[in-house]
């Protein structure tokens, strides 16, 4: 039975043909059927004869046209659905109707036809009754067997309304899950203690454990609707503590009609249950400025870059440009581009953004209008220990770039900062808050002067769920190897965004943009580190897992900020993104102190690289490191003038990259 069922039902589906002959069957069989228990054996050849014949190809006619119309042959007949029986119900309906007017009107002009409304419409019940009883009694049969042949998991479902029951029905209805649903649970009172889909409702209280217990259950699957009252009561801590687990689904708009896949089917992760709203955007409004556009992505192999490369592929650009420096990530994207978006024109560069002269080729050769500058190194422990290398990659890197941007007559340069860059207290922090000084006091100084200007826009946002290098991923590792998950403090506390929540602001306040804003994201509300360890642990469901705290590292604040003490932020139509309000900088000074960093950078001197850096970025005041000696000497770059620079400090190779061909020499 078991080998009947797996190779021949679950392998084998009728043609469209065959069904829609079965159907047209039926119809000449319910003509004839009625017609028989009408008139018995005596009058069924006789009147079959006389009207019978023209009124069942009548309907056949009709009913053809409408099963075509409705392709109510189009679906597998073990898998119907609620609007599969709909779709029958229409197609009899009308093709009954327009038959019945048909003959009506035949027999109105040639009265020796006769049609009876009594046989006609007992004919349409009866047609309608054997073609929906048809399909329920396949699907029955061959849940009947699939069930016999397969020892199915029992399962709760979480959640009564529509997400929940669409969920039951698919399990029910599909053998690949593996699945049985043997209750639901709900938190409205009116709904508990009936019966639904045939299982009775429980309560979401210390009961349901004992009931679980009794049945066998060790699976809840959760509603995308019910993923808030997980994540807001008590009753995560309360699965979790009796190893139940816990599997949702993407949202209904996202299913397409209901579950079909296992695939679909997941695990509940800590990016579900963190304290957020998700966030909504006009991607229209998007579409409307990247559509057609040459844009280039920086940094296209990393966390940020890539996702903001997917998304930008989606609105039909006329080319995108990668640009990244690490070329195994490159090169999987350029497998990723060819697979799912091979009809857009993708342009792959292995390039390093602070090698002028390569990336002036770039620009030479592709022309981008539009760039998203992701490239950066973000580590913060590394950059305390690579000076040089942050300023080098961070900092004329982005120089490069936007004074490429400008000679080239890019039309808007968005670039990805961070919310270590307020108040910085780490090197990392301070070379990206360069990056903006530079960004915004150029755009101010193009604006001033006239004529075309690059719509120059930095986004600030914190950090993102599960990006390299980031907690999650590696609070994972450390769970599956047994613990200990590492946390620094126990205070220590950080805004969390998705990735594809934060490339979706990127692109939305770079749309919004134009020219010299700031623009800070709302990123909700902050989390402990050491709760979301103790979530992570207690989802894997290994309570031998133990914390360790190590302490701060160097320049690790225990919470970080999204704006400066000194400033404010406007709101924008969109409530998740502001505008910040800075102070500026007058872009001839920036422009002169900025080089001379970079020429400092060159001599690998780490302590007066920094201070150089904290000449341009007052603020910056070093935690846990070195270089906190360095705070009390520093004048601010607002004390600066116009004098000679320090010692020149270049490196023979790379003296004149942040030089050459600068669109905007004073």
């Amino acid at each position: 039975m078991k080998k009947f069922v797996e190779e021949y039902l679950s392998n084998r589906v009728l043609s469209r043909f065959s069904i829609l002959v079965i159907d047209v069957a039926i119809v000449v069989c319910s003509c004839l059927l009625t017609y028989f228990l009408r008139y018995g054996f005596d009058g069924f050849s006789t009147n079959v004869r006389m009207e019978g014949f023209w009124i069942t190809l009548v309907l056949v006619m009709f009913n053809v046209i409408f099963f075509v119309v409705f392709r109510t042959f189009s679906g597998i007949l073990r898998f119907s659905a609620f609007t599969d029986l709909l779709k029958i119900v229409y197609s009899l309906t009308l093709g009954y109707g327009l038959s019945y007017i048909l003959l009506k009107t035949f027999s109105f002009y040639h009265p020796p036809f006769t049609i009876s409304e009594t046989l006609f419409f007992s004919t349409y019940l009866l047609n309608m009754m054997l073609m929906v009883f048809s399909r329920i009694c396949i699907k029955e049969f061959y849940e009947y067997l699939t069930h016999q042949s397969k020892a199915l998991n029992d399962v709760f479902v979480y959640g009564t309304k529509e997400g929940g029951i669409s969920i039951a029905r698919s399990l029910n209805g599909n053998p690949e899950f593996n699945y049985r649903v043997a209750g639901f649970i709900s938190d409205e009172v009116r709904m508990i203690g009936k019966t639904l889909m045939g299982v009775n409702v429980y309560a979401n209280d210390d009961r349901l454990f004992d009931v679980m217990e009794k049945k066998g259950v060790d699976t809840v699957i959760v509603s995308p609707q019910k993923i808030e009252e997980v994540q807001n009561t008590p009753l995560l801590g309360r699965f979790l503590e009796r190893n139940i687990t816990l599997l949702t689904t993407p949202p209904l708009s996202d299913l397409n009609g209901g579950l079909t896949r296992k695939s679909q089917l997941r695990e509940i992760e800590i990016e579900d249950l963190l304290p957020r709203e998700p966030i909504r955007i006009n991607m229209q409004h998007i579409a409307s400025h990247i559509e057609g556009k040459r844009v280039m992505v920086t940094g296209a192999a990393g966390s940020i870059g890539s996702e903001i490369v997917r998304q930008v592929a989606a609105f039909n650009p006329y080319t995108i440009v990668l640009v990244d420096q690490a070329e195994t990530p490159l090169h999987d994207m350029r497998l990723e581009m060819k697979e799912k978006w091979c009809e857009v024109d993708t342009q792959i560069f292995v390039a390093d953004v602070a090698n002028g002269s390569r990336m002036e080729r770039i620009f030479e050769e592709t022309r981008p209008q539009y760039i998203f500058h992701a490239a950066a190194y973000k580590h913060v422990p590394m950059m305390e220990e690579n000076v040089s290398e942050s300023i080098q990659t961070n900092v004329l890197g982005t120089k490069i770039l936007a004074d490429l941007a400008v000679k080239y007559k890019v039309e808007k340069f968005v670039m990805i900062s961070t919310d270590k860059a307020v108040n910085p207290s780490n090197v990392m922090g301070c070379s990206k808050r360069i990056c903006e000084i530079y960004i915004q006091s150029l755009a101010k100084y193009l604006q001033r002067q006239g004529g075309h200007s690059v719509q120059f826009i930095t986004t600030r946002f914190g950090n993102v769920l599960g990006s390299n290098g980031s907690v999650i991923p590696l609070f994972k590792e450390q769970i599956r190897k047994g613990g200990p998950v590492t946390v620094t403090h126990p205070e220590i506390i950080r805004y969390f965004m998705t990735i594809p929540e934060a490339c979706q602001l990127v692109l939305e306040a770079g749309s919004m943009g134009k020219g010299g804003e700031i623009y800070v994201f709302d990123m909700g509300k902050p989390v402990k580190i050491v709760d979301l360890a103790k979530r992570m642990i207690a989802l894997s469901g290994r309570k031998e897992v133990q914390i360790r705290f190590t302490g701060l590292r160097p320049g690790e604040k225990l919470y970080e900020e999204l704006l400066n003490v000194e400033e404010y932020t406007k709101p924008t139509h969109h409530e998740k993104i502001m505008i910040a309000d800075v102070r500026e900088y007058e872009y001839e000074v920036v422009k002169k102190e900025i080089e001379e960093l970079i020429r400092i950078s060159y001599a690998y001197d780490d302590r007066e690289t920094v201070r150089k850096m904290k000449e341009i970025v007052p603020e910056f005041l070093s935690l846990n490191s070195p270089y906190a000696s360095l705070d009390k000497t520093s004048p601010a770059l607002s004390d600066l003038d116009d004098t000679e620079p320090a010692e020149n400090v270049a490196h023979p190779d790379k003296d004149d990259i942040f030089l050459v061909n600068n669109p905007v020499q004073s």
